[in-house]
């Protein structure tokens, strides 16, 4: 693969729209292939439809270009490229039917050395399965395609940089498909890329977001026991990180977004038994959103005992995380689904979108103009002028 292959990208998200767009602006020919017909026309167009620093001027280029073009359906390529959402089932058991089904779309175009890389989030075993899939469907090709898993690690806000910047770990079925796999992303990656086998790099995914997870929930348990204790957990982290050998996370909301908030579950989902820390991280940052919404809840209550009406609750953010539009799995937007749900009078505050499908957003000044109670949930720069006041519930530390 010294000349330049040519690619499908299958999946045209927050990460497969990105990285086909890098890949791209390195003059290699890429189709991106996206079931949603309004993603394909949007990205034909030069345009895009997610939000994400420097991801507009890169596409627009790269289309007119014509390194990159977009379809419902694969074309033959040299190298394939899955990145696809891996959501939950049942009791948080992962969920790879659309990894399979983007694998079968790609059978009728599959050639004799073709190289195909899963970068979905996947719980371990999964790039075998989809090795056994193409076998069984494609007997003729066994032994001659080559697999690999390669997990992305990228910041929403930062996703191009960090694409191209950030090591990767690379695992495929064989020594030669992690050879194979190695070569195409030093196409457009800068980082190192470290070589691995294939169940190694997709638990290498898991055990990332696992371990961040598990630290949160550490910050997140403290929030609640400072709260009770009357101590305030802002400066109480920052005095313990004065120990050299301290380093204790901020608490927040919750913890919420696309890897973080899910990819622990995939690691106890295979390994119920042995999995005892990382379940329990879990259901802490689950319960922080929860005793959130009832700490809400209660000051409202106490308001309308005090003044004998309902109160005008100003919920300031819903994004799983500061200064992105990115609403996957907020923790946030639950306190705030769930205080709407259950009557209370909210307004939603969120700067970086414009609309709702189930409640209006209101601008910052219209929300505290109005507003008996401030809770803020998510710390936007937005917010870090304002002033906090006796009616102020601060869980995401704006006022630390």
């Amino acid at each position: 693969m010294a000349n330049k292959p040519s690619v499908v990208m299958v999946g045209l998200g927050y990460i497969g729209l990105p990285t086909a767009a890098l890949i791209a602006s390195r003059e290699i020919k890429v189709t991106g292939v996206d079931i949603h017909q309004h993603v394909v026309d949007t990205i034909n167009k030069g345009e895009i439809h997610i939000v994400e620093p420097d991801l507009d001027g890169l596409v627009h280029k790269v289309v007119k270009d014509g390194f990159l073009t977009a379809s419902t359906s694969p074309v033959e390529a040299d190298v394939y490229l899955i990145a696809v959402p891996t959501p939950f089932k049942g009791d948080y058991e992962p969920d790879i039917s659309y990894v399979e089904s983007a694998t079968r779309a790609l059978l009728p175009t599959l050639k004799e050395g073709a190289l195909v890389i899963v970068e979905s989030t996947s719980p371990v075993g999964t790039t075998d399965k989809m090795q056994a899939v193409i076998e069984a469907e494609r007997p003729e090709l066994i032994g001659k395609i080559y697999m690999a898993y390669c997990p992305e690690r990228v910041l929403p806000g930062n996703v191009i940089y960090e694409l191209e910047h950030n090591d990767r770990a690379i695992g495929g079925i064989d020594a030669e498909s992690t050879e194979k796999a190695v070569e195409f992303y030093r196409h457009f990656v800068k980082g190192e890329l470290h070589r691995t086998n294939s169940k190694t790099a997709e638990m290498c995914k898991l055990v990332e977001n696992s371990s961040r997870d598990v630290q949160i929930a550490f910050a997140n348990e403290l929030s609640m026991i400072c709260d009770e204790a009357g101590i305030n957990v802002w400066e109480l982290i920052n005095l313990a990180n004065k120990h050299p050998r301290v380093n204790i996370l901020q608490p927040g909301t919750g913890v919420g977004g696309h890897c973080i908030a899910v990819d622990p579950w995939f690691i106890v989902s295979e390994f119920p038994e042995k999995a005892k820390i990382i379940r329990s991280a879990r259901e802490i940052n689950n319960y922080k959103t929860e005793w959130a919404i009832e700490k809400v809840k209660n000051t409202a209550l106490q308001f309308k005992i005090d003044n004998g009406k309902d109160a005008k609750i100003a919920c300031m953010g819903l994004a799983f995380k500061p200064n992105i539009d990115d609403l996957r799995e907020s923790p946030a937007l639950l306190v705030v689904d769930t205080l709407v749900n259950d009557g209370f009078n909210v307004l939603a505050v969120e700067p970086n979108i414009k609309s709702h499908k189930k409640f209006d957003i209101h601008t910052v000044d219209a929300a505290l103009a109005q507003a008996d109670i401030v809770v803020y949930l998510v710390a936007h720069r937005e917010f870090s002028s304002l002033e906090k006041t006796a009616s102020t519930l601060d869980f995401c530390g704006v006022f630390k």
